[in-house]
């Protein structure tokens, strides 16, 4: 096998985890251990503690077009889907008109949101709420119509994915948003007395797509800060001026009384100084991925031979690549690559210890031999066409390797 002679780690993983920004560490620094105080002390350090989670409060409501009482910080984007859908579905106070029954709950979203957002909604299940898990097409997009016609009286959640964590797919949010307000006013069988409240998780879309919530049309959204340079640990929840939730844990009250426990002050600081960068390099660096991508999308399929591209070729995430190379096990060819130096993945790193075939593969419409041979290639700022050159000189000699001890061999 050809190796990396440069010795240089080639990190096309940063849908996983993206490397901490220096900027954002150097924002963090401080807080660790000069301005260590606990924020809801009323003393001098509590204090400055309590401005610096206030400020990044505020600048991450900047980032969104939203008010900074709308924003609370969570532990991270699993934390935030959750608190986003138990606190809907557990909340008690929800507004039914008169004349109404709302003895079946109702929520809807799709077949390949990440397992935060679906096991969420399968325990729910159990606890007599009713799903409904749409199909997405082959390119892995929602038909906003689907939504409408998913639609009850019963309806109290939708929850649809911004952009897919596994093929990169971005879905017509606003779209999606519009349909489930024009159906109330225009009526008809799938009339519904109150507007369904939207939920989206948007922890993959940052650095790449825009996150004003006024512009989307959101309830709630969700987002984390490993995923844009910032650290792990740390997320936060969009909650519209108006929505009531149930909070998931007891204690103080911190966070509107949402999220008790004493605030991650570096943390925080972390994530917003993470989310204004992004938010500022967000259309340059965009352009420049798209670049990238698409040369690493043409020189995987015009070189390696049974290859076939997941997910829409251009309404995607512009760092994602996203390939099923047939007749091979994904998991082999991972191990393969990070011996010569390239790190990638399968699909989510949340899965990463199962070999279960991918739900987001099957979901837009491949069998599992398109799943099981799925790979995930994604870039960042650091990534250059040189790395992309050399992923594609060592990897072809790769798969013809493992394809001559397969016994698999896959017609298209």
């Amino acid at each position: 096998m050809k190796k990396n002679v440069k010795n240089k780690r080639i990190y096309l993983d940063h849908a996983a985890a993206a490397p901490m920004d220096k900027r954002v560490k150097k924002a963090m620094e401080p807080f660790w251990m000069e301005n260590f105080g606990n924020p809801n002390a009323l003393y001098k350090e509590g204090l400055a503690a309590r401005n610096a989670v206030e400020t990044a409060r505020a600048d991450v409501a900047k980032v969104l077009g939203a008010r900074a009482k709308e924003i609370i910080f969570t532990n991270g984007g699993t934390e935030s889907d959750n608190l986003a859908i138990f606190g809907v579905a557990r909340n008690l106070d929800i507004e039914c008109p008169s004349g109404h029954s709302m003895s079946k709950f109702h929520i809807i979203t799709t077949k390949f949101e990440h397992h935060a957002v679906l096991n969420t909604c399968k325990f729910l299940e159990t606890q007599g709420f009713e799903v409904s898990y749409l199909d997405v097409d082959k390119d892995g997009i929602l038909d906003p119509k689907n939504v409408a016609k998913a639609l009850r009286p019963e309806t109290i959640l939708v929850s649809i994915m911004y952009a897919n964590n596994e093929i990169g797919t971005i879905q017509p949010i606003r779209e999606i948003v519009k349909v489930i307000r024009g159906v109330k006013k225009k009526g008809g069988g799938n009339f519904v007395p109150f507007f369904p409240l939207f939920h989206t998780d948007a922890c993959q879309a940052p650095s790449y797509l825009d996150l004003n919530v006024e512009k989307l049309g959101v309830d709630l959204l969700t987002l984390n800060g490993s995923k844009i340079y910032g650290p792990k640990g740390i997320g936060l929840l969009y909650i519209k001026n108006g929505v009531k939730l149930q909070s998931l844990l007891y204690g103080g009250e911190q966070e509107g009384k949402l999220r008790p426990g004493t605030e991650n002050v570096p943390a925080i600081v972390g994530l917003a100084e993470a989310l204004k960068i992004a938010d500022k390099d967000r259309k340059k660096e965009s352009a420049r991925l798209v670049r990238l991508r698409d040369y690493f999308i043409n020189r995987l399929l015009g070189e390696i031979p049974k290859t076939v591209l997941n997910g829409h070729p251009t309404q995607r995430l512009p760092n994602n690549v996203n390939v099923s190379i047939l007749d091979v096990e994904g998991e082999s060819v991972v191990l393969y690559l990070d011996e010569a130096g390239v790190a990638c993945s399968t699909g989510s790193a949340c899965t990463s210890e199962s070999l279960e075939s991918s739900h987001v593969i099957l979901a837009i419409g491949k069998s599992h031999a398109y799943a099981h041979g799925a790979m995930r290639f994604s870039l960042g700022r650091t990534t250059i066409k040189k790395d992309i050159d050399y992923v594609m000189k060592v990897l072809p000699d790769i798969i013809k390797k493992l394809r001559m001890f397969s016994p698999v061999n896959i017609k298209i």
